[in-house]
């Protein structure tokens, strides 16, 4: 359980900052200077709020009213940075090994060999980080800061320097750690992504303030939050499990609360859970059930609001069973269509609109 209350003045700049979270991975999502770090920061223990507190898992970190403010130290805080911020005089082991001969016996419940075993590190021990590469190096650091036994890791952009592979195959490296470790993940990034591919929670700031907080797909489909989610990010994230593969097409069949979507082949076995994110300009409607499409997904809904702009768009909300997507669409196809709330229609989605960035592992 992650319980943070806190207001910081850092200059001029103000952070208001108040969730709870009991899941795994929590993504804090929004764009420069909407206090993302200044929040991971408090958090860590590098500045002091001015007020309120930061729990984890029933510890206190921080806590005004009660005058607790454990040292960075003391609060056992795994960080990291988008640079990897490694020791260039040390090998891979000894950046490895830093904060875990830091840490008495009594609280080392993480063994070094399994951290190497799980990051694939075996071969790079004796190098010094000069020899490595951007996706090496933030895999020493992650290593780095799990053996420092902390109570919560926090990843703070830990990809923005990562070329597109580099990325993806740290995401997978993540995606291993919280399954193997059961440690809470705070996740920083301006990248949607990311944060729907990785996170359970999802808290969005703006200037300071928290302006959304919940599962990550009920807050990504309010249509309020698109001012802070971006224009052309706003979408759904789907919880699915994988049912079928078609070998000869390479395709996936994903089922859902509301139907089934086919997606391109995924690496993942029959019953595994898996997230599905569907972009907003995705999703196409029709009034009538459409025929001779090459479109495969096309899941019978119904209108529950539309958002309309000075602009050319409109962007609708289609409840698909319990699930709601969100289809953008010109403001003249909402006009011409004569679609409104309470609507029986169809909403249609590409199988190709789904890529590795899109789907991912629950």
């Amino acid at each position: 359980m992650i319980d943070v209350d806190l207001e910081q003045h850092v200059g001029s700049f103000v952070l208001r900052a108040r969730f709870t979270a009991d899941t795994p991975v929590v993504g804090l999502f929004g764009r420069s200077g909407s206090g993302k770090s200044t929040l991971v920061n408090a958090i860590a223990g590098v500045t002091t709020p001015g007020r309120e507190h930061v729990r984890i898992d029933g510890v206190t970190l921080f806590d005004s009213e009660r005058r607790i403010d454990l040292s960075p130290q003391d609060r056992r805080v795994g960080y990291v940075f988008q640079d990897s911020l490694l020791f260039p005089h040390l090998s891979v082991e000894g950046n490895l090994l830093y904060g875990h001969h830091l840490r008495s016996t009594a609280v080392r419940f993480i063994e070094p060999r399994r951290v190497i075993g799980v990051l694939g590190l075996d071969t790079l021990l004796g190098r010094k980080s000069g020899a490595l590469s951007g996706g090496e190096k933030q895999r020493v650091a992650i290593g780095r800061a799990l053996l420092a036994q902390p109570r919560i890791l926090l990843l703070d952009e830990p990809l923005a320097s990562l070329d597109v592979p580099r990325r993806m195959e740290i995401l997978d490296y993540i995606e291993l750690l919280r399954d193997e470790f059961h440690i809470p993940i705070v996740y920083v990034s301006h990248s949607i992504e990311e944060i729907t591919r990785l996170a359970d929670t999802l808290v969005v700031l703006s200037d300071g303030n928290c302006v959304g907080a919940g599962d990550v797909d009920a807050v990504m489909g309010r249509l309020d939050l698109k001012p802070y989610t971006g224009r052309f990010e706003a979408g759904t994230v789907i919880e699915a499990t994988v049912t079928a593969h078609d070998l000869e097409f390479d395709l996936t069949t994903l089922g859902f609360e509301g139907g089934e979507l086919t997606v391109p082949g995924l690496n993942a076995f029959i019953g595994e859970r898996v997230r599905a994110r569907i972009r907003a300009r995705d999703v196409s409607l029709a009034v009538q059930k459409p025929t001779g499409l090459s479109i495969v997904n096309v899941l019978p809904g119904r209108v529950t609001s539309i958002r309309e702009e000075s602009g050319p768009v409109a962007d609708v909300e289609v409840a698909v069973g319990e699930t709601l997507l969100t289809a953008r669409i010109t403001r003249r196809s909402l006009v011409q269509l004569g679609i409104h709330v309470e609507q029986e229609l169809y909403a249609m989605v590409k199988s190709v609109s789904f890529d590795h960035r899109s789907t991912g592992y629950a």
